[in-house]
């Protein structure tokens, strides 16, 4: 069985004559443990496909399965657990609480979540994300880079199954993206997680073992790439 299945989603914003199509009859599968990357041009409903896997935006029709599971067959109650859960999501911009220092932001899922936080694993993200000194720092004593990590470690801190990075380095010079990706590449590997990066960057697409190309809310293109040493 698939890990993620999308079947013949359209996502339509708008009516009458007023009415676009972001995404248009998509149907794909991905393997778990898999390195996907999506591209696109902007508007050409990349970010709308990722936020709709995430349990975000919900489709106008069509299915999407994680897991064996019928993501938007849940009520409101069980879709934000499942998005808590299930699902790490990383967004350009960090979205981190401003009057929360970096511990708080990571565990704040958990907190909503009503659960007790596992320190042996927030130290080991600590750690991973380099964050060990920066603990008690409010974001606005943090680099661009340094509260990008944060919002990783806060996906990251409910061990979701997948995790869902939309245009991660967009806000960052080249050094803070390429060590955002190299990140997000080590957790893949580390925690044996799906991962599915939106991105324009070619180079981090390269990086993938897959690449979709959609175009005006349709996949135009889906290749897997020749295995990397």
């Amino acid at each position: 069985m698939d890990f993620l299945r999308v079947e013949n989603v359209c996502k339509i914003y708008g009516e009458g004559e007023n009415a676009v199509a972001a995404l248009d009859h998509v149907s794909l599968s991905i393997e778990k443990n898999d390195f996907t990357a999506i591209i696109g041009s902007s508007g050409s409903g990349k970010s709308t496909l990722l936020h709709a896997i995430a349990g975000v935006d919900v489709p106008t029709s069509g299915k999407i399965f994680l897991n064996g599971q019928d993501v938007y067959a849940q009520n409101q109650e069980k879709l934000a657990i499942f998005r808590r859960r299930q699902v790490g999501l990383i967004y350009q911009f960090h979205n981190l609480i401003p009057t929360l220092n970096v511990v708080e932001n990571i565990t704040l899922p958990v907190l909503m979540d009503r659960r007790t936080v596992n320190q042996q694993r927030l130290e080991e993200l600590l750690e991973l994300l380099g964050l060990q000194d920066r603990r008690d720092h409010l974001p606005n004593q943090l680099s661009g880079g340094q509260q990008q990590r944060v919002a990783i470690g806060r996906a990251l801190m409910n061990a979701p199954a997948v995790m869902l990075a939309d245009e991660p380095t967009g806000a960052l010079d080249s050094r803070n993206g390429k060590e955002i990706v190299q990140l997000l590449k080590e957790s893949h590997k580390k925690y044996h997680q799906t991962l599915i990066i939106v991105t324009h960057d070619e180079s981090i697409a390269l990086q993938a073992d897959r690449i979709i190309t959609i175009a005006d809310g349709r996949i135009v293109r889906d290749e897997r790439q020749v295995a990397r040493a």
